[in-house]
């Protein structure tokens, strides 16, 4: 198993969170827009980590979380050099187990006999946050038919939603991530489950005359508010588009954006918090 080490100088916070449920999510979906990009979870909180150049604190004390009457949230946070990310998600990354029938895992998981199996090495592009929504993403893909179908998966992270695509019969299948660190692993991952992905480092302003027959964007809200337009720009009529990265309360902003963009909701499915929504051009 080949190990990148990929070393940043981060800041690490420790949220104490009462009650716990179901502010814990809720907090580290505000936290995500903000720039954290790793979680772990504790018996009364959580720990959050963002690159120490990318922290502003008005920014954290304007989340509308800390307005909340309902939870009280007390923080503090200390500078934590080199922080090898490799270790960090091989202690705390789980195999993510979609209704018996599709398992997400690492290369040092045990391999479950029926099961459809992805495997990934996440890295620092998979937050214990994403869980749920990944879990989502699958299920949703469950029933869709790629079969030659043209796909594209915006926010990439670990490609794992391209690759499952790819799995299923999908045809030429585009993956683009804002984060170079993303890109790497999500070639990695590609070759580690035997499937050729068109991987690239960008946003949606990498979106030229190419068009997709399905689009998968498990991102957050912000950057899907912006950028449902172009999606659905470059989306072939009768196309779907795929979405997560949600919270419950982003969703009626979120089919604001969707009906003014000519797509209709097919299916909506939640997991805890997290919303996943199957849209309709």
């Amino acid at each position: 198993m080949q190990q990148i080490s990929h070393m940043q100088n981060y800041l690490e916070f420790n949220f104490k969170i009462s009650p716990l449920q179901p502010w814990n999510e809720i907090l580290m979906a505000e936290l995500i827009e903000i720039g954290f990009d790793s979680f772990t979870e504790e018996i009364n909180g959580i720990l959050g980590y963002i690159q120490t150049d990318l922290f502003q604190e008005d920014q954290l004390k304007a989340l509308p979380i800390f307005e909340n009457e309902n939870v009280k949230i007390e923080y503090s946070f200390e500078e934590m050099p080199n922080i090898n990310w490799n270790e960090e998600w091989e202690k705390n990354f789980s195999p993510i187990n979609i209704d018996d029938k599709v398992l997400i895992r690492a290369e040092f998981h045990e391999s479950v006999p029926g099961m459809h199996e992805i495997i990934i090495q996440p890295k620092m592009s998979f937050g214990t946050g994403h869980h749920p929504t990944t879990h989502l993403m699958i299920q949703q893909m469950m029933d869709i038919d790629f079969n030659g179908k043209k796909v594209l998966d915006m926010g990439c992270g670990t490609s794992v939603l391209a690759i499952y695509a790819k799995q299923q019969g999908a045809g030429d299948t585009k993956a683009i991530d804002i984060d170079e660190w993303s890109v790497e692993n999500s070639k990695e991952n590609a070759v580690r489950n035997n499937v050729e992905l068109d991987i690239e480092q960008g946003t949606a302003e990498n979106l030229g005359k190419e068009n997709y027959d399905i689009i998968l964007a498990n991102i957050n809200r912000n950057i899907l508010i912006s950028d449902i337009p172009t999606y659905v720009s470059v989306l072939n009529d009768g196309g779907k588009l795929l979405l997560s990265g949600l919270c419950f309360f982003d969703v009626d902003d979120i089919l604001e954006v969707c009906k003014e963009s000519g797509l209709e909701l097919k299916k909506q499915l939640q997991r805890e918090e997290w919303v996943s929504l199957l849209l309709e051009k």
